[in-house]
């Protein structure tokens, strides 16, 4: 029974002194850290008592003499017990604020994932290590007289261990001549067709899970060895019943259990990039991976893929492009992982070389620049456009037809966009820096301190270096220049402008293929006069004026009678201009603030001031026989200034760390 009375006393001490406490600080101090101080205080709070009571020879028996003072000097040295948990408090949030740290709760519910994330840490280090990657993996690092091609070749084993996640990134370097060397991009692009296939009882599993119905009432023959595995899906070739030749995507078994739990590690490291690093915020780090994830899983459900192939059908079908095609899927036979489309004839651009040196150079030019000439439609006029156009993803026929496969990736552009690009495309061709910086201006979005005037020469120089006679490796150098630029004038490039220059960059690669000699930039400003001249007529103009009229007639119809007024206060004089200094509720907040922070330190030093001078006089009043009045009254005045100013740097700290997510948020936003 007296265990559990102790148990109730302290649980009810540690409720009380926790609430004290963090009313004392004020800012929301968080409960475990709070309840641990206090059970720590407490614990040695009587130990506390008994010493003072010895040290200054109290008499602590209800009964004594001077019973009002020595409860006095008890309250006291509970009030300064109390205090000592505010600083440490204080001293706790100033260094670890209240979740920096994961609470119990929290920690005990992550324990899994964070066992699952470790797992995979480990993972990826021992896939590094096991192709002789471990050395580059270090600060200092050791062999350096490695060729490349056998570096290239371990990266490119690794990744593919790696898995989805991985082989998704290898694939999007393999198309960035510009940033690696050949021997890496030559590696890296059998990423696109040479990933081991899954083997065919669990992808035969996920078919007939899908179709819900065995295969043979499906198909009357599919092949079970595919035609090309890649890092989400394989395709297999197969026959319905009746006949048609059709091609079936699957996803590969483990596809989507591998991605998201990379995907956990790549948002947690955009995060950690964006919180502590100048250029990751510049860039908004994690506003891309957040874009990377979501866009990772769209491809990985395939009701989206078939929304995408319908889009990009009726774009390319808009473009008057009869060489490009999109194949047609059968709707009622795919789902959420399968997909069964018709079986277009050829093979993908990636592994099509000796296939491709059948046409003749001018054969081979019209097939790039019809190519080039739908993605810039879809770019600047339609606004859906295919965001992952490497190698692997172009298939190229006997006949010379071009299509476009695994539109898992599709970008969109609204309307103001794809009119900055185009008009983007429009000052490059006539070389007008002006227009350029104004038509970049619309396109990003700019930062604080940005200097139009250098912007705008900057591009002048770079549209004259790029603007005419450039080979292959001038049109990358375009490219990356701009990056470049964008970046020095801290520029935030939105996501699916971002996606629209990856889906140019990757198409790059794969028109070099089809077309080695063919020139991106002076392509790009032939086609996009066409599409510029097109979308920029009178009748556009005409129709973009009337939406734009149509918007600003209920403020054309008011503007008379608001000028007639204007004009008549103006001869009466009774005109006058309302500005008030402090108008808005955050400049009021940020006013109060301050004068709250500064009454308080000035109390607070006010207290210690007087505290000081109390303790330190002599003679006075005793309360007791050992105990001036004077110095009592001291450390309570020293008690009071000691809780201020712990409250004062405690609203510092808190004051700082809401600032700091306050600029994150606008970095991000």
């Amino acid at each position: 029974m007296d265990f559990l009375a102790y148990a109730l006393a302290t649980v009810v001490n540690v409720a009380v002194v926790a609430v004290v406490t963090r009313r004392l600080l004020g800012v929301p101090v968080g409960w475990p850290r709070t309840i641990i101080v206090s059970l720590t205080m407490l614990s040695v709070g009587a130990g506390l008592l008994n010493w003072i009571s010895t040290a200054l020879n109290l008499d602590l028996r209800p009964t004594g003499p001077s019973v009002a003072a020595t409860g006095a000097i008890v309250i006291l040295a509970m009030a300064w017990l109390l205090a000592a948990q505010v600083m440490v408090l204080a001293i706790l949030e100033a260094m670890v604020p209240t979740g920096t740290l994961p609470g119990p709760f929290s920690l005990l519910r992550s324990l899994p994932a964070r066992r699952r994330r470790a797992a995979r840490y480990t993972s990826i280090v021992r896939i590094a290590a096991a192709h002789g990657l471990g050395a580059y993996l270090r600060p200092t690092r050791a062999g350096t007289d490695v060729p490349d091609s056998k570096v290239a070749r371990s990266l490119r084993e690794a990744l593919t261990d790696g898995g989805v996640t991985f082989i998704k990134l290898g694939q999007m370097l393999s198309s960035r001549p510009d940033l690696l060397p050949e021997a890496y991009v030559r590696e890296l692009s059998e990423l696109q067709s040479n990933v081991p296939p899954a083997e065919w009882p669990r992808v035969r599993a996920v078919l007939e899970r899908e179709l819900d119905r065995p295969l043979d009432e499906v198909f009357e023959h599919i092949e079970d060895v595919p035609v090309a595995a890649a890092s989400v899906a394989q395709v297999h070739v197969a026959r319905l019943v009746g006949g048609q030749e059709v091609v079936v995507k699957v996803q590969r078994p483990d596809a989507r259990r591998q991605a998201l739990a990379d995907l956990d590690i790549v948002l947690r490291l955009g995060a950690w990039l964006e919180r502590r690093t100048g250029w990751g915020r510049r860039l908004g780090v994690e506003s891309l991976a957040k874009g990377f994830a979501r866009s990772l899983e769209e491809e990985l459900d395939y009701r989206v893929e078939l929304g995408n192939m319908r889009a990009v059908a009726e774009g390319v079908s808009r473009a008057g492009r009869p060489r490009v095609q999109v194949p047609r899927a059968r709707e009622d036979l795919s789902s959420s992982r399968v997909i069964v489309m018709e079986r277009m004839q050829g093979r993908s651009v990636s592994t099509a070389q000796a296939f491709l040196d059948r046409f003749s150079a001018a054969e081979r030019r019209a097939m790039a620049e019809e190519l080039l000439g739908v993605v810039l439609h879809q770019v600047v006029v339609t606004g859906v456009f295919h965001a992952d156009l490497h190698p692997g993803n172009i298939f190229v026929s006997e006949a010379g037809q071009l299509g476009l496969l695994d539109l898992g990736a599709v970008g969109r552009l609204d309307r103001g966009a794809r009119t900055s690009i185009g008009l983007l495309l429009a000052a490059v061709d006539r070389q007008d820096s002006l227009a350029a910086a104004d038509a970049l201006l619309d396109l990003l979005d700019r930062g604080d301190h940005l200097d139009d005037r250098r912007l705008e020469r900057e591009i002048g120089q770079l549209i004259l270096r790029h603007g005419s006679g450039l080979s292959s490796a001038g049109s990358a150098a375009l490219f990356v220049d701009l990056f470049r630029l964008v970046l020095d004038h801290g520029f935030a490039v939105p996501s699916q402008v971002a996606a629209a220059f990856r889906a140019l960059g990757s198409l790059e690669g794969s028109l070099r293929i089809i077309c080695p000699g063919m020139d991106l930039v002076e392509a790009a400003r032939q086609q996009g006069r066409g599409l510029v001249t097109n979308t920029i007529t009178p009748a556009a103009a005409r129709e973009a004026l009337e939406a734009q009229l149509a918007s600003l007639l209920p403020v054309l119809q008011r503007l008379p009678r608001r000028i007639n007024k204007i004009t008549e206060d103006i001869e009466a004089g009774r005109l006058t201009v309302n500005v008030r200094a402090l108008g808005d509720l955050r400049d009021r907040a940020f006013i109060t603030g301050i004068v709250h922070q500064f009454v308080m330190t000035a109390l607070a030093a006010a207290c210690v001031l007087g505290g000081i001078l109390l303790v330190a006089s002599e003679g006075g009043p005793m309360m007791t026989e050992t105990v001036p009045l004077n110095a009592f009254l001291g450390f309570t005045l020293l008690f009071f200034g000691f809780v201020l100013g712990s409250r004062v740097l405690v609203l510092i700290f808190h004051q700082h760390r809401m600032t700091a997510d306050a600029l994150h948020s606008e970095w991000t936003g």
